[in-house]
This record gives C-alpha cells, structure tokens and sequence, in this order.
C-alpha cells in the first residue's frame, strides 16, 4: 500500500450532508427499495442488482463477517440477525466519521442525537426549510413572522440550512425575493388548502431569501433524486441569478451528477458555491472514480465537499465512506502516476475535501 492510500483510508471525515438511518425493524423489501433512489414505487425487480446493490455485498459484507461479494440471499440472512440499532453501531463508527451534519426534514430515522450515539462522533442539524415553512403555516398569527421566528431559532444552533427546491417545481422562473404583500396572500392561500407539502412558488422564494439573511451554509439538492424531481430543472446553472442575490453566504450543491461539471463552473465562478457528491457516488458503485475526477475537473479543490447523504440503512453511511475513499485514491492516483501531481499534494488535496473544506465552512 503507498503511502497515498494509507493515507486516504485514516482520514477522518466530515460527511456534510447525511440523514438518520434506521432504528425500527423492516422487511427486505423495504431494504431493497432503499438501494433505488429514483423509483418511488416497490421495485419489481430486485435492489440488489445494481452498481449500489454490488457495492452494498462488496464492501458491507465484511463488516457483517461475510465474503466479500457474498450472495445476496446470504447477505440478506446475515443481516437479519441485528436489530437496525445493532446494525447502526457497526456501519456508522466504520465510516470514519468525526462529524456528521444532519437533515432533519425526513421522518422514522435517527435524529441528531441518535446518530451521534450511534456513531460515536459529534452531530450537527441541518435545518430543511420546507420543514419550517410548514410549522409556520400551523402557527397562529403572521406567516411572515412565525416563519422568521421558527428558523432564527433552529438557526441558532445548527450548522446550516437546506432546501428541496428541485422537488419543489426546480430551479427554472424568477427565484427574487417576494414582496411582503406577495407572502402574505400566498401564505393565505396556502393555509386554506391545509399547510401541507409546500409547492408555492412565491414562499419557496421566501424561504430561501430568509436563509441568505442567516449567512450561514444554505445546501440545494442539485440533480439525481426521485422521480419527483424534473431533472432538467435541477440543473445547477439554472441557478446562477439567485448565485448573484446571494450576497455572499455560501451555497452548498448537493449531489450534482448529471450535472458535476456545471456544478464545478459555478464553484470556480462564484467565491460563495461549494459542490459535493454525496448521493451520486453510493448509486454509481464502481463507476464513482470517474464521477469524482469530473468533479476535480474545473472546481477548485477548497470547493470540494465530502458526504455520504446515507438514508435509512446504515450500510450506506458506511458505504459512502468507503466508496468516496476508494475513488478518491483512484483518482488522485492517477494523477500523482502520471507525474501531473506530486503525492504530498494529492495528500492536500484529499484532507481538504474529506475534512478541512467542511471545517472552516460549518466551523466545526
């Protein structure tokens, strides 16, 4: 092993965008829905069968005391003898993670406590701001101001916030920020209908200028989801007016792929947008080095940002760290191979995105 690899294996990390995992039993179909992430249907073939399904066997495996590429009938049997909290403290300490900063805009997971125990290392919350919007839309009294209220608090003890705008109709139309007037009579409108499942284009617009005044992180889901996001209108570019409202508090682009590249234009254009993989390299299994050399194509290296975003089985906050080293070494190998980087800045390189990046924008 070179000295690069030992070192890209004991870097701790920081995993800036995750959710909680499971702590209550499931059946295997649940499981194996879970390794589909634009399918919001039962699968009618199997999970396992894809590039996440053979890395879930590949890497997972062995911390279950398996094969490596176990079949995945005996995976599944071997799996079936924890409990999801049994499983969490096996997968989550084995990520390598220090901190993890949490979304907690996602029902029947670990909250932020739960995944710090779990782990072993420090959580962090990460506020979704569609989740806010709707507490405020339960609030008596001004829209406007319970909104404010809700988030200043949550605010003042999280790391960052988030929005799921491309779930929300995308990126595409006016993202300015909406009159007072303007809020008020789409926050009526809203409440009469229920207060649920914020779509309104003008309070999705609030929402995210709200979050500018913070100063703090502010993360989009960016590309790759489920079938209800319209992926030609999550691409990143389509965000570039809001970039230059956003007076300088920093945008996070979560995920990225088709859509790496034009989200490292933006990282190399716009001092305040950063770019992560997380999501993409987990469903991309073997083919996650490619993805990853693309995303060092044209951003700047102290843009880059590691995460997992690991949702519901534990396997895959562990896998996202083990995916995200294997590429990661494969990549600035190569370039450290071909005589283009020296091995002590390929070294530099891979402490910035799996920790320091992340530091200094969380301060954590």
């Amino acid at each position: 092993m070179t000295d690069l690899a030992r070192h890209v294996d004991g870097v701790a990390l920081i995993d800036q965008h995750v959710h909680g995992c499971w702590v209550e039993a499931g059946d295997r179909r649940r499981f194996e829905n879970a390794l589909n992430e634009a399918n919001t249907e039962p699968l009618t073939g199997s999970g396992f069968d894809s590039q996440l399904g053979f890395a879930v066997r590949a890497h997972c495996g062995p911390v279950l005391g398996l094969p490596k590429h176990v079949d995945l009938e005996a995976y599944w049997e071997r799996r079936s003898q924890f409990d999801e909290r049994e499983l969490a403290r096996l997968f989550l300490p084995g990520a390598g993670v220090s901190d993890w900063l949490v979304d907690t805009g996602t029902p029947g997971v670990a909250d932020v406590a739960d995944v710090a125990a779990l782990s072993g290392g420090r959580a962090h919350e990460i506020v979704r701001l569609e989740q806010v919007a709707e507490e405020a839309a339960r609030a008596p009294g001004d829209y406007a101001a319970a909104f404010g209220e809700i988030l200043h608090r949550r605010a003042a003890s999280a790391a960052g916030t988030k929005s799921i705008l491309a779930y929300r109709g995308g990126f595409e139309g006016d993202l300015s920020e909406p009159s007072p007037r303007e809020v008020a009579e789409a926050a009526r409108r809203w409440r009469d209908c229920g207060g649920v499942r914020l779509e309104d284009r003008v309070l999705l617009r609030f929402g995210l200028h709200q979050a500018l005044g913070l100063g703090k992180p502010l993360q989009f889901h960016v590309g790759f989801g489920d079938r209800d996001c319209d992926l030609l209108k999550a691409n990143p570019l389509l965000l570039l007016d809001f970039v230059r409202q956003s007076a300088g508090t920093p945008i996070v682009l979560l995920h990225c792929y088709p859509y790496e590249r034009e989200a490292g234009y933006l990282a190399q254009a716009f001092n305040n947008v950063y770019v992560d993989g997380g999501l993409s390299v987990n469903h991309l299994g073997a083919r996650a080095p490619a993805f990853l050399a693309r995303l060092l194509e044209m951003a700047p290296f102290g843009k880059v940002l590691y995460s997992s975003d690991g949702f519901g089985p534990a396997e895959l906050h562990f896998l996202g760290a083990a995916l995200w080293r294997k590429g990661i070494r494969h990549a600035v190998g190569e370039f450290v191979a071909s005589g283009d980087w020296s091995e002590g800045d390929a070294m530099r390189v891979v402490d910035l995105i799996a920790r320091g990046n992340a530091a200094r924008l969380y301060q954590v």
